[in-house]
């Protein structure tokens, strides 16, 4: 790949969490292309190792390492194992997260004949599951705060740091059907404000950027069908979009450069970036 434009991230050492990811993955690559030594974490090593390697391939320089970001003891030891391999953690992007089946509703309205089906594969709101609630709230909240406590430690004994969270536009508009994601990425924008404010005085810059719909394995299903095609979901949410496409990984970069850059992005911090094509400031009409 190649990014939009350059940032001396040269002597500097990145950790993106959910980088095994694609849109982790580009990101992860973006930055190590700007100069970063990039420590890939994933829960799943492979995938971790999969995306360092296709950095190393590029000539740039990253490593894979496995990470729980719901376990502390984990991220300790990857802080460690980080540490031992580039130095001390510069930049940390907070890009694990995702949705669950069970902190979802099949409809987008509950009406009067949903409160009598019996279909088990179908789900009111009354029957969204506390577990599967509480599983997403934690990936993507808990997620976040876990390793910003750890990996943000070294940065305040330095006085710099910059950390990056990735919220979503269903933050800003809550999207139908999935409650529990739209609450944690809600609870992931005003963390990055709350955190900002807290971490000022030790020169640690907060921010995040929100993604629009862009197509990953986890919702493909949801958009596309199998022949390419969109789903009905898919068609709101390209009419809903005023750009009139999904984005692609690509697209986040620049917004990502900019913030981590402490040359241009120097005075900006507590601030919520959309990357949405318009479809957070679209009403509809």
């Amino acid at each position: 790949m190649s990014v939009p434009f350059h940032v001396d991230l040269n002597g500097k050492v990145a950790a993106v969490t959910g980088g095994g990811g694609i849109l982790c993955g580009v990101m992860s690559k973006a930055l190590a292309e700007c100069g970063a030594k990039v420590a890939v974490l994933d829960l799943r090593l492979e995938a971790a190792e999969k995306t360092a390697d296709e950095i190393r391939k590029a000539g740039f320089i990253a490593k894979g390492f496995a990470c729980n970001v719901l376990d502390k003891a984990s991220l300790v030891e990857a802080e460690k194992a980080i540490s031992a391999e580039f130095g001390d953690i510069d930049i940390l992007v907070n890009g694990a997260g995702g949705n669950h089946p069970k902190g979802t509703t099949s409809g987008e309205y509950l009406t009067q004949e949903d409160l009598k089906s019996v279909r088990e594969d179908f789900k009111t709101f009354y029957d969204l599951d506390p577990d599967g609630v509480q599983f997403v709230f934690n990936l993507n909240f808990i997620g976040t705060l876990l390793p910003t406590q750890v990996f943000t430690r070294s940065m305040a004994a330095r006085g710099s740091g910059v950390v990056l969270n990735v919220s979503s536009m269903n933050a800003f508009t809550p999207l139908t059907k999935i409650p529990a994601y739209s609450a944690a990425k809600a609870a992931v924008s005003n963390f990055t404000q709350w955190l900002a404010v807290h971490m000022a005085k030790v020169g640690i810059r907060v921010n995040a950027i929100a993604p629009g719909f862009f197509i990953t394995n986890q919702n493909r299903a949801l958009l596309t069908n199998s022949d390419g095609s969109l789903t009905a979901r898919g068609n709101k949410v390209i009419s809903n979009t005023p750009m009139g496409r999904f984005g692609v990984p690509e697209d986040l970069t620049g917004t990502v450069l900019w913030l981590v850059d402490d040359n241009g992005a120097s005075f900006v911090t507590g601030t919520v970036i959309p990357v949405d094509g318009g479809f957070s400031s679209y009403s509809g009409v």
